[in-house]
C-alpha cells in the first residue's frame, strides 16, 4: 500500500474516473453477473455519469491528451449506453454530463 502524498496526480484522476466508470456501467445493467439487469438504477447512473463528465472536463487540460482521451471515449460510451436504456430519452444536450461535454448523439 502507498502513502497517497507517492501517488501522481493523473493515477489519482485516472482512478477516479474508472471507478466512477465502473459504478456507472453497474448502474446502467451493463455489470457481469447474472443479474446484471437487476442493478439498472438510471437516476443513479446520470449523477454517477455527470460526475464523470465535469472530472473529465475539469482535468483534461491538466493531463496528457493520452490520458483523457480515454476517458473521454469511455464517458461517451456510458453516454450512449444511458440514452440506450432509458425509456424516456433526455433531449439532445440535456443527457447526463452533456452540461459539460456537449450533445452526444
Amino acid at each position: 500500500m502507498r502513502d497517497i502524498s507517492e501517488v501522481p496526480a493523473v493515477e489519482l484522476i485516472n482512478t477516479v474516473a474508472v471507478h466512477l466508470m465502473s459504478a456507472a456501467a453497474v448502474k446502467l445493467g451493463l455489470g457481469d453477473g447474472p443479474d446484471a439487469t437487476r442493478e439498472l438504477d438510471l437516476d443513479e447512473a446520470r449523477k454517477l455519469i455527470t460526475s464523470l463528465a465535469g472530472l473529465i472536463t475539469a482535468a483534461a487540460p491538466e493531463v496528457s491528451d493520452s490520458h483523457a482521451r480515454p476517458l473521454r471515449d469511455g464517458l461517451r460510451s456510458l453516454q450512449l449506453a444511458f440514452r440506450e436504456a432509458s425509456p424516456i430519452p433526455d433531449p439532445i444536450g440535456k443527457g447526463p454530463g452533456e452540461k459539460w461535454t456537449g450533445p452526444v448523439t
